[in-house]
């Protein structure tokens, strides 16, 4: 079996979350973030296109994790990153999480919005 260094650019994986924090690149974060190509920032959820939006041209997909249930993210929201080109698809924090870091590894193109678990929109 041959065994391939993963090498993650500029993007972290997650290391580690729980109840109302994610860990990336040894930083504990509590509030709610995007993370991809360009590092980690804060998100101000749904109602925070712009930020979700300077991700255009960078990443295929982008994952938003709803927190510890899924659910739908407002049709605006999903319309205006779709018709940017910007794939998305909506699942709870840990399963975004793990999806994200599994993909990343293989070198594609995405980036993770977050919301805490316990946390809302």
């Amino acid at each position: 079996m041959r065994l391939n260094e993963v090498v993650y650019t500029d993007a972290h994986p997650i290391e580690g979350y729980g109840a109302e924090f994610f860990r990336i690149g040894g930083t504990k974060h509590t509030a709610p973030l995007v993370t991809g190509p360009d590092g980690t920032k804060p998100w101000a959820g749904y109602e925070d296109a712009d930020t979700l939006l300077a991700f255009e041209g960078k990443v295929d997909v982008l994952f938003i994790g709803a927190g510890g249930d899924i659910t739908h993210i407002p049709a605006a929201l999903r319309d205006v990153l779709e018709s940017r080109g910007i794939g998305v698809e909506v699942m709870n924090s840990p399963a975004a999480c793990r999806t994200y870091n599994v993909l990343l590894s293989e070198g594609r193109r995405v980036a993770l919005a977050l919301l805490p678990v316990g946390a809302g929109a």
